[in-house]
């Protein structure tokens, strides 16, 4: 099945005319709705203007006009690991070992 993912939502907070706070959202879906194995989630990340981590800075909300800056204020590469754990529990559930009833135990040396 295809992964997808789309940024579904994005909200700015304002202070001062400037963006000082995004939340972000991406939604992942594995399949189209109606596969055996659709599967959808929501991930979202708030970021301040002062975390390093992402560092964008104070600036207007008028020069967030593309969407690959929203989009690198993701942590997109733990979101696809996170999903791909999650499809794989759903649709590919580790095997569950049986006990050997019958089993008898050794004698003593």
């Amino acid at each position: 099945m295809a992964v997808t993912k789309k940024l579904t939502s994005a909200v700015p907070f304002l202070s001062g005319g400037n963006v000082v706070e995004w939340e972000v959202g991406m939604t992942y879906t594995n399949g189209v709705s109606g596969d055996e194995q659709y599967y959808s989630y929501y991930y979202y990340n708030t970021v301040q203007s002062n975390d390093d981590t992402y560092g964008f800075g104070l600036s207007a909300e008028s020069d967030w006009n593309k969407q690959s800056q929203l989009i690198a204020l993701c942590p997109v590469s733990e979101w696809e690991e996170l999903f791909e754990a999650q499809v794989q529990s759903m649709f590919n559930p580790p095997i569950k070992p049986e006990p050997d009833n019958s089993y008898v135990i050794p004698s003593e040396d």
